[in-house]
């Protein structure tokens, strides 16, 4: 009898089921389609750490013997110990470790140092890695956000869709209340009565759910392989694999059956608690509890005015959803553009602003020391070409306090300056003092345009430390590191602290040279000849495998020339030894089309989020208006004219798209402030490129679709029969 019941009241009612089926399978589709692509990107964005940097979790660096490896196997959660090969320079070891548990590594990687007897400076994490499973060091007070804050959009747009399906189907539900107290009242048991809801909410939902789902996927698929095709000639990138788990397939499904459980359950619940007169004396209309004055909309449009806000005020519970919906997607939609407006103005400041005229063409020559490379005269033979080799080592530097300049002191010291970065012990500051071996000509050029001595052995001090009290990352302010009145600097071994040497200062300088290379905030970096380096590498080792060729041109070149500075550096280096090249111009080409096509993506997620909020007001905005047939109908019967009624309908449909919009937009503000503050941004720098014109647009499409939809149930209502409208218990 049910069964027979629903299957006929479906079939009356088609334009109310057409609309639950859309919802249901525009819902599942839009859910199914951003969960699948942040699950690739994730992915995506784990395949690329790994592949560059290795897939390792925590690493330790430091003198100790071959059978520990079996040592730190043996703990309980590590999964691998493997030497790195590469980075392992007798007699340091460089172990590769990856844990079971990697949430528990911040607590297990000291535990382990211990064990093996290395310091805890010996000890690194792949932070990288880690940040992309949400794992955060917990001593640091400002970790990074960027998926904390891809989760949050995620969660705001999936809460979206999902009250989409939940209002379409709810809408049908609560109008229905009448019919069922005419059934409770001759026998029919709340039991059956949400046996008959549902059956009607699988045999509506489940269909277009899995239809919803599947479509999603695919639409996925084929959007990476867009990405693919538009990415294809950047260099560096790896293609991106369509991979899909099985418990996002389950959690899509799950969350929409579970919504339209719901939403069919909350209509039986409701019923349930009243008595079959109280059921039957529902009608399905919106009645205003208590009366409340709409005084600004009275203002504004006359007694016209005052009726829509007394029906806002009746619609106020069940818009509540539909508000809910808009308010979301609206939130997400900004929050987004907001974001990547900030971050590409972040790009420009710390690369293409900073490196554009420091380099053109860069070599790294692989596994080859500064001294055995021998193509010294050849590179510097290249022409109209200024050309640097250098190779970088680490070191570390002992200096008194007294040596510390009088700027530093008035900030209130080292320590105040640099926290844990600096480390003091009997009056003597140990400072991470990393070394930059330069070729001689390269290294005497360089002497002469900071006025430091060119001859002898010793090293230009880049005397300059990060004043972090007065300024901040983004906009960075410099003062003197040491008073510059001494003469030599003591150097240490960074692994063997006992071993150290004294070198002449040749001059001390706020300048580096001109190369691709950011420097510590809070290091003395130490600029020195290849001459004297072969004098200093036996006591300060740690050299870095690799040997740098920067080639800076004397004129502004085309992409076409610098790639035959490039083929003739190519050429010069030949086939026996490894080497990777950049093109500072090709580097800026592959950034842009890098940057289009995270722009595309973003446009497709921006406009996804539009369909979300516009799919939730044009479904809501029909589903209230067919509710309110019978009230519109004793409006007529006393003599409201169809004027006043279309006036009516445009007071309600300005309120209801303006009112998302009013309260969304100071949250939005707000954000961006947070954002721009703590991105440290001139906020003259994101106002100039604000993305106003894509908001406007949503803006629009809100007012525009809400009219729509009030202009689509305005003729539907003003061409209804009075008496049908009346007398009739189906509302389709």
């Amino acid at each position: 009898m049910w069964k027979d019941y629903s299957i006929g009241f479906i079939k009356k009612n088609q334009a109310s089921s057409i609309s639950v089926l859309a919802a249901a399978f525009i819902s599942a589709l839009l859910l199914s389609l951003l969960c699948c692509l942040f699950y690739n990107f994730w992915n995506y964005e784990i395949e690329s750490i790994t592949l560059e940097e290795g897939e390792w979790h925590g690493r330790i660096i430091g003198t100790f013997e071959e059978a520990a490896v079996s040592d730190i196997e043996n703990f309980a959660n590590v999964k691998t110990a493997m030497i790195n090969e590469q980075l392992t320079d007798r007699p340091n070891l460089a172990v590769d470790i990856c844990f079971y548990n990697m949430r528990t590594i911040y607590e297990d990687m000291p535990l382990i140092a211990e064990q093996i007897g290395v310091p805890d400076d010996a000890v690194s994490y792949h932070e990288s890695l880690l940040s992309r499973y949400l794992i955060h060091d917990p001593q640091d007070t400002d970790p990074p956000l960027l998926l904390t804050f891809y989760l949050a959009v995620l969660l705001i747009v999936s809460a979206s869709l999902i009250l989409i399906i939940h209002n379409s189907f709810a809408v049908s539900m609560n109008a229905r209340v009448h019919q069922f107290g005419i059934f409770s009242s001759i026998g029919a048991t709340p039991a059956q009565i949400r046996t008959c809801l549902l059956q009607e909410a699988a045999f509506l939902c489940v269909i277009p759910v899995l239809l919803g789902s599947l479509t999603g996927i695919a639409l996925s698929f084929g959007i990476i392989q867009i990405v693919n095709i538009l990415a294809e000639g950047i260099a560096g990138r790896h293609e991106a694999g369509f991979t899909y788990h099985p418990f996002v397939f389950a959690v899509t499904i799950l969350v929409s059956v579970l919504t339209v459980f719901v939403s069919a359950w909350m209509p039986a619940r409701k019923l349930s608690r009243l008595t079959p007169l109280e059921a039957i004396k529902n009608t399905g209309e919106l009645q205003l509890k208590r009366e409340k004055k709409s005084g600004i909309l009275k203002f504004l449009f006359g007694i016209e005015g005052e009726m829509a806000g007394n029906a806002l005020q009746a619609q106020k519970k069940a818009l509540r959803t539909s508000t809910l919906s808009l308010n979301l997607s609206f939130l997400g939609f900004t929050l987004m553009l907001c974001f990547f407006t900030l971050s590409g103005i972040s790009t420009d400041h710390t690369y293409f602003e900073r490196y554009q005229d420091a380099w053109d063409v860069v070599a790294s020559v692989k596994e080859t020391d500064i001294e055995d490379f021998v193509y010294k005269d050849e590179i510097f033979a290249l022409d109209d070409a200024d050309s640097v080799i250098y190779q970088k080592a680490d070191a570390v530097c002992s200096v008194p306090e007294a040596a510390v300049s009088d700027e530093v002191k008035q900030l209130g010291g080292v320590e105040t300056i640099a926290g844990s970065s600096v480390s003091t012990a009997d009056g003597i500051y140990s400072i991470q003092a990393p070394v930059v071996i330069m070729d001689d000509r390269s290294f005497t050029e360089y002497c002469e345009q900071v006025g430091a001595a060119s001859s002898g052995t010793g090293s230009v001090v880049l005397n300059r430390i990060w004043d972090s009290i007065n300024s901040n990352f983004r906009y960075k302010q410099y003062i003197p590191f040491l008073s510059g009145d001494q003469s030599t600097i003591t150097l240490g071994n960074r692994e063997q602290t006992t071993e150290t040497i004294e070198i002449p200062v040749l001059g001390f300088t706020q300048e580096p040279p001109v190369l691709r290379e950011e420097y510590n905030d809070y290091a003395l970096v130490q600029f020195i000849s290849l001459s004297t380096w072969k004098q200093l590498r036996k006591v300060i080792g740690n050299a870095e495998p690799d040997t740098y060729i920067r080639i800076l041109s004397e004129k502004d070149r085309t992409l076409a020339e610098l790639n035959c500075i490039e083929k003739e550096l190519t050429d010069i280096l030949g086939n026996d030894i490894t080497y990777e090249t950049e093109n500072r111009v090709q580097e800026k080409i592959d950034n842009d089309s890098m940057l289009n096509g995270y722009k595309l993506i973003i446009g497709a997620l921006c406009a996804l989020l539009a369909l979300i909020g516009i799919s939730n007001v044009f479904s809501n905005t029909l589903g209230f208006i067919r509710q309110r047939k019978r009230e519109f109908a004793r409006y007529m019967s006393i003599g409201m004219t169809p004027d006043s009624m279309i006036k009516m309908f445009c007071i309600e449909a300005l309120v209801i798209a303006g009112r998302p919009v009013m309260t969304t937009l100071p949250v939005t503000v707000i954000s961006a402030g947070f954002m721009i503050r703590a991105s440290y941004l001139d906020p003259m720098e994101f106002l100039k490129v604000a993305p106003m014109v894509p908001i406007l647009l949503f803006i629009a499409a809100i007012f525009g679709f809400v009219a729509i939809a009030y202009y689509i149930g305005s003729k539907k209502l003003l061409k209804c029969n009075l008496v049908d409208a009346l007398r009739s218990d189906y509302m389709g």
